[in-house]
């Protein structure tokens, strides 16, 4: 596949997704990212971090990174990131309600040959035994 046919999704806008789109934007692939803050992406498309992460000029002159909080404005990528948060509830366990929804919107999505990288932090196993399911349903 050719780099112009590289579709990427980031999903998840924080301190990891957003400067891993910018990334990837900079070297020309096409990006859409993905949060489900519509303030959040106002912010973005207005070249407002507040993580700091990324600058006013790094957001508002990479000509091919795209700020949406509607999922099917991504049903054409081919590469999709998932980089959501996964915090620690008060028993210590990981809280893995964004990762399962932020799976379960892509199984949406799933064309034949796409590809999805999970950036989360997660513990040995979870991809297989709660992100694929939901992924599959």
């Amino acid at each position: 596949m050719e780099k112009e046919e590289y579709k990427i999704a980031v999903i998840g806008l924080g301190y990891v997704g957003l400067p891993l789109a910018v990334t990837f934007a900079k070297a020309k692939f096409d990006v859409v990212g993905y949060d489900i803050s519509e303030k959040r992406i106002l912010d973005l498309k207005a070249g407002i971090d507040i993580t700091k992460e990324v600058s006013k000029n790094e957001l508002l002159e990479t000509s091919t990174l795209n700020f949406t909080s509607t999922l099917s404005h991504f049903k054409d990528s081919n590469i999709y990131i998932i980089t959501v948060p996964t915090p620690i509830d008060n028993n210590n366990a990981p809280d893995l309600s964004h990762l399962k929804k932020a799976s379960k919107d892509i199984g949406k999505l799933l064309k034949i040959d796409d590809i999805i990288i999970y950036e989360s932090t997660v513990y040995p196993g979870c991809t297989e035994e709660v992100c694929m399911p939901e992924l599959e349903n």
